[in-house]
């Protein structure tokens, strides 16, 4: 009873309010420099001033029609993968599951890659990459519970295996494809908000899955110390796995569908905010969506100024950024743990 005193705590603190304040904050200059960076200088001035009143100039068009839902959908992005990882590493109770993980990305890519060879574009691409990332959620998902069993090795194993299939059809895929349209092609597989549609279904797909995780974060807590301990305390083990599965999957098919495949988000997003604001998921969720958001809307600024006026794919940008950052944060974290 003592675990369940601890993870029912009051966790709304001012300390707590103060911390999502400033979250807020960095939320709302990240998307500032979002906007404002670009082939055309905008200064930030320009950028208010546009939000609050277009007066049909060039930059309020540029700002409103081309930055303004780039941005969105950068911050929807980085805010689902985040929390898709998050939810991903208690599913498989590994630290370093990250949303690609489960192959959903792979079959994204192939029905993608398939829209772009027969010559469709936008929205067609959109649908297929949704289309490929929920296939392969239901191939891992019927897979992993032939016999009725269902465990985190067999899951990840399942998931690693179809993703492998899905890594040969892509590299055939490329193989095969016509040269003019090879170029969109990687771009696409490297991750690109380029591509990106309406950010309506994304805000919505965040919004109820950040919700749900969040009404559920008490069980979260519990899930983490183990399925007996858990199911001794009143958790239903195996329906909030099938949600934790659901919901992390359908993130990441979102995601992919909006922009490819975006890596290092998931996975370093969930250690960063363990390793500052601790496990408690009533914080975790919340500050790992508005930090995944933030990082991956600034990268895409960084990328589209580092080599101007060519444009870098943001998947890139966040590896270059993610690798150095994770390896700090193991070397950080095993220095917290020596005695």
């Amino acid at each position: 009873m003592a675990l369940l005193r601890k993870t029912s705590a009051p966790l709304w603190t001012r300390q707590s309010f103060l911390i999502l304040i400033l979250l807020l904050a960095l939320c709302f200059l990240s998307m500032a420099f979002g906007i404002a960076t670009g082939s055309v200088d905008i200064s930030l001035r320009e950028v208010f001033t546009a939000m609050f009143n277009d007066d049909g100039t060039i930059s309020s068009s540029v700002i409103l029609e081309l930055r303004l839902p780039r941005v969105i959908s950068g911050f929807l992005v980085g805010g689902m993968l985040a929390l898709a990882g998050a939810l991903m590493q208690i599913l498989l109770r590994n630290p370093l599951a990250e949303p690609y993980v489960l192959g959903v990305s792979g079959g994204a890519s192939v029905f993608a890659l398939l829209a772009m060879i027969t010559g469709l574009s936008g929205y067609w691409v959109n649908l297929g990459a949704f289309t490929g990332a929920l296939l392969s959620m239901l191939l891992v998902f019927g897979l992993s519970h032939m016999g009725g069993s269902w465990s985190p090795m067999r899951v990840l194993l399942t998931g690693v295996v179809i993703a492998s299939g899905w890594g040969a059809l892509i590299n055939f895929l490329l193989a095969v494809s016509p040269s003019a349209r090879l170029q969109g092609m990687l771009f696409w597989l490297m991750g690109d908000l380029g591509y990106a549609g309406h950010p309506g279904f994304s805000a919505l797909v965040l919004l109820l899955a950040t919700c749900l995780a969040l009404f559920r974060a008490r069980d979260l807590n519990l899930l983490i110390h183990g399925d007996l301990q858990a199911a001794s305390l009143g958790v239903a083990v195996g329906r909030l796995r099938y949600i934790i599965y659901f919901l992390s999957s359908l993130l990441t098919a979102t995601a992919v569908m909006q922009a490819g495949g975006i890596g290092f988000i998931g996975l370093i997003i969930p250690h960063l905010v363990r390793l500052l604001f601790g496990s408690d998921h009533r914080m975790l969720i919340p500050v790992s969506v508005l930090l995944g958001g933030s990082l991956l809307v600034v990268s895409d600024g960084l990328a589209r100024i580092l080599i101007s006026p060519q444009q870098l794919p943001v998947g890139v940008l966040t590896a270059l950024l993610g690798v150095p950052l994770f390896l700090s944060l193991l070397h950080f974290s095993m220095r917290m743990q020596r005695p």
